[in-house]
């Protein structure tokens, strides 16, 4: 792990929560697999082949899916100068290889990083990003971003997510299955499959959404802090972090939902509301990140 993080400060908080997620959403895989099984026994094989197979497909192209979906393409030296000189120097000063470097083309100002380990991953900034910030301040995002695969985060967050998306999806399978096999003889087993396996599988979602909320909160806050410390700029990071939270409000409604899926993995949250829940977001408070740069600067300031 320290060779991974290069020179990025350690975060030990960061270590034993993404360990600690890790146990509990492995808990809540056995409880929905064995659930699945109790009252399937007699299909247990194909169950089991379905969920580990839905569960490498997501790990090995979770990255591809994510660029995909937001419409990032991976752009060479010649055609993105800028954004490639920011993320070879950050690569650099922090002694870490360097990911793909993408771009997507969308107004709303953001900024990503995926891949399930360094040798795959991608650090991603939109066109609207790299219109509205200063150069300095492009560094603070990318900054923040290449902290998260130095970290691992990344990695585990798309494993966490995984679970939720499942829960979901066995469902709605469950509906329908059961919906299509309401003529059946065998009423009573279909009641308990339409009955037992849905609300297992949204007891699940509930806790696992609540679970990778929690992690995606505090690594957040991981990455301003040691992306502010590499750079020795956490004031080009809170200015970043104004504009680009300040813009959100500029930005087309469509636009804004389009994104909101993708939110745990942005920079900062696009919002297409006022206000959301602080249990339900998967950022921290605006206020909360700029407090903790206010306490790096000062503390950098006294070192100097």
């Amino acid at each position: 792990m320290a060779a991974a993080r290069g020179r990025y400060v350690a975060d030990r908080g960061l270590t034993s929560r993404m360990v600690v997620t890790m146990f509990l959403i492995g808990l809540l895989y056995v409880v929905l697999v064995g659930t699945l099984i109790a009252v399937m026994s007699n299909a247990w094989p194909l169950i089991v082949l379905a969920v580990g197979g839905l569960f490498v497909a997501q790990f090995w192209f979770s990255d591809r899916i994510a660029a995909f979906s937001m419409g990032a393409r991976e752009v060479t030296p010649e055609q993105a100068p800028e954004l490639h000189g920011a993320v070879d120097r950050l690569c650099a000063l922090a002694d870490v290889p360097k990911p793909k470097v993408a771009m997507a083309a969308s107004d709303v100002p953001n900024a990503f990083a995926t891949g399930r380990s360094q040798r795959n991953s991608m650090v991603c900034a939109t066109t609207g990003l790299m219109r509205r910030l200063e150069p300095e301040e492009v560094e603070g995002v990318l900054s923040h971003e290449l902290s998260h695969v130095a970290h691992r985060d990344v990695a585990v967050m798309t494993i966490a997510s995984f679970l939720g998306v499942l829960a979901g999806v066995l469902t709605r399978v469950a509906l329908w299955g059961g919906l299509s096999g309401a003529g059946r003889n065998d009423q009573s087993g279909l009641g308990i499959i339409l009955l037992v396996i849905p609300l297992v599988s949204i007891l699940v979602y509930i806790l696992s959404f609540l679970l990778t909320r929690l992690l995606s909160r505090y690594r957040e806050l991981s990455a301003d802090r040691a992306g502010a410390l590499l750079t020795g700029r956490p004031s080009a990071l809170a200015s970043a972090l104004t504009k680009v939270t300040g813009q959100m409000a500029r930005i087309p409604t469509r636009d804004l939902r389009k994104a909101e899926p993708f939110n745990a993995f942005f920079f900062a949250p696009a919002f297409s509301g006022e206000t959301v829940a602080t249990l339900l977001s998967s950022h921290p408070p605006l206020e909360r990140r700029l407090e903790q740069l206010s306490r790096i600067s000062a503390q950098l300031g006294q070192q100097q």
